[in-house]
């Protein structure tokens, strides 16, 4: 998995800072200062670890969203095979980063944030996240359990279709129409990548 770039003693104390300014005020009226003041750090302490804010809440994102996906794994059970606890996991993890108080915040109040992450690169928490389902997806191909296929194009493809369930499914359901709710659209989320994964 990536590390999170600062992994200092204290780095956990100015990340909850950090996740508790922005669910406070947002990612753009969130300060450096605002952090340190919050953690007990000076700000020369946070300088040198983190430039900026973007910098600071980039690592705070890769925590934070590494925690639901691991989170979201069903626990090991040699008797199971991995194409469910993958899909199981993927599926919860959709669910958990729309419930997710940061992931609320951000898409509410600073959705600018995401978009380098969607159409220009892959962040860090990305790469995290890509290297626990290539992780599944090559045990899922040892089992039998998953349709073999180039693991990390497989990977980045189940990457992409959660992604999409996951950041724009509001514009999708609709609460009035059963059909079309987002436990519907859960469980077409699991159609889809039990199709696409078995073998």
């Amino acid at each position: 998995m990536t590390p999170i770039r600062h992994n200092h003693s204290d780095g956990d104390t100015v990340l909850d800072a950090a996740r508790d300014c922005v669910l406070a005020v947002g990612v753009r009226r969130t300060t450096l200062t605002d952090v340190a003041r919050r953690a007990g750090v000076s700000r020369m302490t946070l300088y040198r670890r983190w430039p900026d804010v973007r910098t600071l809440v980039g690592d705070l994102m890769t925590r934070e969203w590494v925690a639901v996906a691991q989170g979201a794994l069903p626990d090991h059970d040699p008797a199971a095979p991995t194409r469910l606890r993958l899909v199981d996991g993927l599926v919860a993890g959709a669910q958990a980063f729309r419930a997710h108080p940061l992931f609320h915040k951000i898409i509410d109040v600073d959705p600018e944030l995401l978009l380098p992450y969607l159409i220009d690169r892959r962040g860090a928490s990305q790469d995290a996240l890509l290297e626990l389902i290539t992780t599944a997806l090559k045990e899922g191909h040892a089992d039998g359990s998953v349709r073999v296929e180039h693991p990390v194009r497989q990977g980045r493809s189940l990457l992409l279709i959660v992604q999409a369930f996951t950041l724009s499914l509001r514009t999708m359901t609709d609460e009035d129409d059963p059909d079309l709710t987002a436990a519907a659209f859960q469980q077409e989320l699991r159609t889809i990548l039990e199709r696409t994964l078995t073998p």
